[in-house]
């Protein structure tokens, strides 16, 4: 009996990871620094690429696996990307800010303490598809 109950206990707290709601206003924030930092559960980097950084990244941060925008637009100079994870669906938020040249992300988990350096991964990936 006890072993159905722990497999119900994890069925939902599957659920709740994959369909919890994405609240804008919690996500949705301007990254804050000027220096590249690598966190337990994710990255902050700030990179001068020129007042069309955000338009690039956003041209294949769009098409990247499982990613999709919470909030946010290359009009308003600022997006909040939602990257889940294949198997069960762990959100990363990753908010990139145009300002003047330079492009802030700030990359982080939702669940957990550590992303095992996915976020730090996902964001160097895009970062490298910006150089010409």
């Amino acid at each position: 009996m006890a072993l159905w109950l722990i497999v119900v206990l994890v069925i939902l707290l599957g659920a709740y990871i994959r369909f919890a709601p994405s609240d804008p206003a919690k996500w949705h924030v301007a990254p804050i620094g000027d220096q590249d930092r690598d966190l337990d559960g994710g990255v902050v980097r700030v990179v001068e690429t020129g007042p069309d950084g955000l338009l690039r990244l956003d041209s294949f941060a769009r098409v990247s696996d499982r990613t999709s925008v919470l909030a946010g637009s290359v009009d308003e100079g600022m997006i909040t990307y939602i990257t889940r994870t294949k198997v069960i669906g762990f959100p990363d938020y990753t908010t990139v800010q145009q300002d003047g040249d330079t492009l802030r992300i700030y990359a982080r988990l939702r669940f957990g303490r550590s992303d095992f350096g996915v976020n730090r991964a996902r964001v160097d990936e895009w970062l490298a598809l910006l150089q010409p």
